[in-house]
């Protein structure tokens, strides 16, 4: 299975969206948004901040593992 490492992240508070690379062996838990420079965090169910506002989850989801387990 190919992992895919990019994803785009929409801000939830002025809809800017950015594709961006994902890291391989961590979770990111926070993001500022670089239009109206707010903070992402993660909602309560997910593991970081691809997973709540990406296109595409993050590494570890996509490899079923649990969250950002090496």
């Amino acid at each position: 299975m190919e992992i895919i490492i990019e994803s785009t992240i929409t801000c939830l508070h002025c809809g800017h969206q950015k594709t961006e690379q994902m890291p391989k062996d961590a979770c990111q838990y926070f993001y500022k948004c670089e239009q109206c420079q707010k903070i992402l965090k993660p909602k309560a169910s997910d593991c970081c901040v691809f997973c709540s506002y990406g296109n595409v989850p993050c590494p570890s989801v996509q490899e079923k593992k649990n969250c950002c387990e090496k």
